[in-house]
């Protein structure tokens, strides 16, 4: 139930991004002033999530949900570094694959059912 409603939270916070970008490109730096607390936030809901999809793995799930988690809070850490140094060509599409991964991730995870329950085929 915790790694669910971190992976909810994460993707939907990590969904704001893009919309914060477009505010500022819109021509208003408030948009940046949204777009740079929330990338911060957003590396430490990633880190949430890696410690809680750890846990949940050692105590018997399913290891893809850390695996995955890993991945994406190195490259939400990659994405702030890239984009206080304004490397906007690696920033932008690597913006765009952590939005999806994110997102499926949470599908992902509220899909599964709780370790220990059997599937009833149908």
């Amino acid at each position: 139930m915790v790694l669910r409603v971190t992976a909810g939270l994460h993707a939907v916070v990590i969904c704001l991004q893009p919309v914060f970008a477009g505010i500022y490109l819109d021509g208003s730096p408030g948009g940046m002033r949204m777009h740079e607390p929330t990338g911060l936030a957003i590396v430490f809901l990633g880190l949430a999530q890696l410690l809680v999809a750890t846990i949940w793995w050692r105590a018997g799930g399913r290891w893809q949900a850390a695996a995955v988690s890993l991945l994406i809070w190195v490259g939400e850490v990659v994405q702030v570094s890239m984009g206080y140094s304004r490397q906007l060509a690696i920033h932008i599409p690597l913006g765009i694959a952590l939005v999806a991964t994110t997102v499926a991730l949470a599908f992902w995870i509220n899909r599964r059912r709780p370790a220990g329950r059997e599937q009833v085929a149908a």
